[in-house]
């Protein structure tokens, strides 16, 4: 089965193509700029027609939350009409896509984890702009796979476990917010999934359960209980270690709004496709454990 991600530097394509390399009968390629460009979407049809896929992973996106705010143009063309210009070259195709979403669909205000079934309501122009993509991907291909996804990190690119490294190896204390709540998710964990799913699709199940699911790590923490596990276990690798304090959402305040409650419940994904991602801790501890075994000294 060969997949085709958009997305060449992303966390979730490069976990990809690693994960792909131990596993027979699997091949990834990786579709980037300039030859696909979402922010062109005349490129989009013809990139993915040379790859020849027999699914397609749209991994691509405008991710600069606060940045969106004074770009909603570029990050409406990406993650709306750029998305949706995929899917439905996927279609043209003959294969399914799976696109990549976000925990930003949501305003955070439920006091539990969220269903597939909850009500949309972004707080910002990313969360919009994805939103809209999410439409634009089920309009243009009926054979979608959209995941919801949140907190995403790996050893690769930039995120949030390798600031707080990265931070760590310079300061004494790191002040991070405590009353925003989620799944940390690892992209070596998406990408295991990816797989899994598209066995599954691109088997002879051609009844396979399409539409919208939620994909995040098992468990639950809010920024500063990532950060402080993050350090800790860096501590015991001899990587950097810094004091965490907790602070305020209102302590830090940012051009985007953040959802205070972004947990995701995972369970319609595990009850189709028989996965569920690992306790965020155990797969934390690996990433931090690669970061540090290769930059000993961050």
């Amino acid at each position: 089965m060969r997949l085709a991600v958009t997305g060449r530097d992303g966390q979730v394509a490069a976990s990809l193509i690693e994960l792909a390399q131990g596993r027979s009968g699997i091949e990834v390629v990786a579709v980037g700029r300039p030859a696909l460009d979402l922010a062109r979407p005349d490129t989009v049809f013809s990139a993915l027609e040379a790859a020849r896929p027999d699914i397609v992973v749209s991994a691509a996106a405008y991710t600069a939350v606060d940045q969106a705010e004074d770009e909603k143009d570029l990050a409406f063309t990406i993650n709306a009409v750029g998305a949706g210009k995929v899917a439905e070259a996927a279609g043209k195709l003959g294969v399914p896509v799976i696109h990549l979403s976000t925990d930003y669909v949501f305003d955070g205000a439920k006091a539990i984890a969220y269903v597939e079934t909850d009500a949309t309501a972004p707080l910002g122009v990313y969360g919009a702009s994805k939103l809209a993509g999410e439409n634009a991907v089920a309009a243009a291909n009926p054979r979608h796979l959209i995941l919801r996804t949140a907190w995403v990190y790996s050893p690769f690119g930039k995120n949030f476990v390798k600031t707080m490294l990265r931070l760590a190896a310079g300061r004494d204390e790191i002040s991070v917010v405590a009353d925003q709540w989620g799944n940390p998710t690892s992209a070596p964990d998406i990408a295991e999934a990816i797989l899994r799913a598209a066995a599954v699709l691109g088997g002879r199940d051609k009844g396979a359960a399409f539409g919208v699911y939620h994909l995040a790590g098992s468990g639950e923490t809010n920024w500063s209980g990532f950060a402080r596990h993050i350090l800790e276990t860096s501590r015991a690798l001899g990587g950097p270690h810094a004091r965490i304090r907790d602070i305020t959402t209102a302590d830090y305040p940012t051009k985007a709004r953040r959802p205070a409650n972004s947990r995701l419940s995972s369970a319609k994904f595990a009850a189709a496709f028989g996965w569920t991602a690992p306790d965020w801790r155990e797969s934390t501890a690996a990433v931090v454990g690669r970061i540090v075994a290769d930059h000993p000294g961050r």
